[in-house]
């Protein structure tokens, strides 16, 4: 394993701890969503931590920002098939607290990162 700084920062963290809380959820979800629900919720969360490491890894400030704005879309993606799960019933509210409160410090750090790095740009 590479010891990369991006590692030691608290969005990188709390994307692991994200995803990992994704995948205990989607333990629970129907058999017959592996390939659907249960393997999109998936994805997008691991694009979450993959498009921020690989924008820590751009020399050019526009291409981190541009990873992180896919970074902050994918958090999205998630939080909208948590919604589409707890429509189908298959999580409930409790279920996603601690899920909810992740998501929203790792959209508030990717956006704070976005604005640092279009700020960059400006100047």
């Amino acid at each position: 394993m590479l010891k990369l700084a991006h590692k030691e920062l608290d969005v990188w963290q709390k994307t692991i701890n994200l995803i990992t809380n994704v995948y205990k959820l989607t333990n629970s979800f129907p058999k017959d969503e592996q390939f659907g629900l249960t393997s999109q919720l998936r994805r997008a969360s691991i694009s979450i931590i993959s498009n921020l490491s690989e924008g820590f890894a751009r020399s050019s400030e526009l291409e981190t920002k541009r990873f992180f704005d896919i970074a902050r879309a994918s958090l999205v993606e998630v939080d909208t098939q948590i919604e589409v799960a707890l429509k189908l019933k298959y999580i409930t509210e409790k279920d996603i607290i601690e899920l909810t409160e992740i998501s929203n410090h790792i959209f508030a750090m990717l956006t704070k990162l976005i604005k640092k790095y279009s700020k960059i740009k400006k100047d």
